[in-house]
């Protein structure tokens, strides 16, 4: 892998990661479209995937700072309390929510990665999944709990979050993350579509989509990072820094992009991205 290569993926990854269009998906089409001889299950660009995804992380972390602090010190008043959550405390609420989103997408994501990942990891497959993941976007829109109001972005997310997200839907919606594990389904969408089936506003969709995805990208790459620092590192390291370092620059201007962009708009304008990229994709990769 050469340095401009990763630099270019490290910029697409910042961008795809937090746009619900599949990181991992455009991780595998454009080394097909370029005829780069990277392949999505070789062990130094998995070592490389590891380094982004920790700068996404920890981009993500940085970003909603002051909601983590929050989110955090309501769940230990929660666990102090024996788990019981006082049902004025927004930030306890939250929290559950969270750990009940993702520890189901953990659970599915240690057992169906590598499968997965060694199943679909073709420029072909990931081009018909990102048809799919057009689909679902606008089948998401279409099939929304409710329509957009005015002011649905005014005051804090939060309450709003917490209030209309049940304990069993943010199960559903971090099980569904799952299907991340595809590339060419994006995770963010996933649960940005399970948040509008939910009754959220787009913002609102985004930002919980965001929270609940920063521990599960967290856990794909620090708990990886021994593989960086291993034999499956060697050779790419410098790469691999070059492309976090693209990866949290992009992933931090993404998120202030969209968090803006889904105050007035829907997910429609990336359902027909998908839909356009992935069937030009496909015929490309078919001749």
């Amino acid at each position: 892998m050469s340095y401009l290569q990763a630099l270019i993926l490290g910029l697409t990854q910042g961008i795809a990661e937090p746009f619900p269009v599949s990181s991992l998906g455009h991780g595998v089409i454009i080394p097909g479209l370029f005829g780069w001889n990277i392949h999505q299950n070789d062990d130094y660009f998995l070592a490389f995937l590891v380094a982004t995804h920790c700068a996404t992380a920890l981009v993500l972390f940085v970003y909603f700072w002051s909601d983590w602090k929050r989110i955090l010190s309501g769940l230990w008043r929660s666990i102090r309390a024996g788990g019981r959550v006082d049902p004025d405390d927004v930030d306890a609420r939250l929290g559950w929510l969270l750990v009940v989103g993702t520890v189901p997408a953990g659970i599915l994501g240690l057992a169906l990665q590598h499968p997965l990942r060694t199943l679909f990891a073709s420029p072909e497959s990931a081009s018909i999944f990102l048809i799919v993941n057009g689909i679902l976007l606008l089948a998401f829109e279409r099939l929304r709990r409710r329509q957009p109001e005015a002011g649905d972005g005014e005051g804090d997310s939060d309450p709003r979050i917490a209030q209309r997200i049940s304990l069993k839907q943010a199960a559903a919606i971090g099980t569904a993350q799952a299907a991340a594990l595809i590339p060419g389904i994006s995770r963010s969408g996933v649960t940005m579509g399970g948040g509008l089936l939910a009754g959220l506003s787009n913002e609102d969709a985004a930002k919980f989509g965001f929270l609940l995805a920063t521990p599960i990208i967290a856990a794909a790459g620090f708990l990886k990072l021994p593989e960086l620092m291993g034999s499956a590192g060697d050779g790419v390291r410098g790469q691999a820094l070059v492309g976090a370092i693209a990866a949290g620059f992009t992933t931090w201007l993404a998120v202030r992009f969209l968090l803006r962009f889904f105050q007035t708009n829907r997910l429609t304008p990336f359902g027909i991205y998908c839909l356009v990229a992935g069937i030009v994709c496909t015929l490309i990769f078919a001749f």
